[in-house]
């Protein structure tokens, strides 16, 4: 029996991805330096979100990591 795949916290197959970027710590905080960039998935019917390192390989695919 295939297991339906959604959310881990509402199950919802909603979902949605952003890029953002932040900064880092000691210069690059003070100088506002955002050189870490990650992608989150969120779901839209809870808001639950997970963040993906976008220099990683899986930021090519992060829906599959984040409904499993």
């Amino acid at each position: 029996m295939e297991e339906d795949k959604g959310c881990i916290k509402c199950g919802s197959t909603d979902a949605d991805k952003k890029e953002v970027a932040m900064t880092g710590t000691g210069l690059s905080k003070m100088f506002d330096v955002q050189n870490n960039q990650f992608i989150v998935v969120y779901c839209k019917n809870c808001g639950y979100s997970e963040f993906y390192n976008k220099r990683s390989s899986a930021g090519s695919n992060v829906f599959d990591f984040f409904f499993g």
